[in-house]
């Protein structure tokens, strides 16, 4: 198992110094060189990146493919300065939707499931993440997105979800009396 990470550690920096003009500055700027991992321990020799480097380097500049290869673009909110950006490649997605749909089954989550996703589907990252891996095992997938309380559960009544994908805070929101005076009203 060490042989393969240290395989992967030294791939992937090789990968990021040739590749990506930041850290090949910072690298160079401390003496690194790829060729320098020899052991697992000497990732300890690799500078950490911080959110001000990826902010700093807003919109692409830490790409480590060109803009031809990246599929889809997703972002932070960007509430306490530049948003930080993440460029998918087509593997990344197919990734990305293959680890979702590991997760959600080893969760229980079957083809005869009905998940209801109440995540944003805008620049936030999750509700496609999601939406894709839950389609992947053969979920019927409502793609509800955040917000709009009363629909949600109409939707989860009429529709029968049996997967709510939210914040846990937002569940709980909709269990609580408010969610609970709508059931009452929309029936009475």
């Amino acid at each position: 198992m060490q042989e393969l990470q240290l395989e992967r550690l030294k791939h992937i920096v090789n990968y990021a110094y040739k590749n990506v003009p930041f850290y090949k500055k910072r690298f160079d700027g401390i003496g690194l060189k790829p060729e320098h991992l020899q052991c697992l321990q000497d990732i300890e020799k690799i500078p950490f990146t911080t959110k001000d480097d990826l902010r700093d380097n807003y919109p692409f500049d830490l790409f480590a493919v060109p803009m031809k290869k990246i599929v889809r673009l997703h972002a932070s909110s960007g509430t306490t300065g530049k948003p930080i950006v993440v460029g998918y490649t087509r593997a990344d997605m197919d990734m990305w939707t293959e680890s979702v749909a590991r997760f959600a089954m080893a969760a229980g989550g079957t083809d005869e499931d009905v998940a209801q996703i109440a995540f944003g589907y805008g620049m936030f990252t999750g509700g496609f993440g999601l939406h894709y891996g839950l389609e992947r095992i053969g979920m019927a997938v409502i793609p509800m997105s955040s917000g709009n309380s009363e629909r949600q559960l109409m939707f989860m009544e009429d529709f029968g979800s049996t997967v709510l994908v939210s914040t846990p805070s937002y569940a709980l929101y909709l269990k609580t009396p408010a969610g609970s005076l709508w059931r009452r009203r929309s029936h009475a």
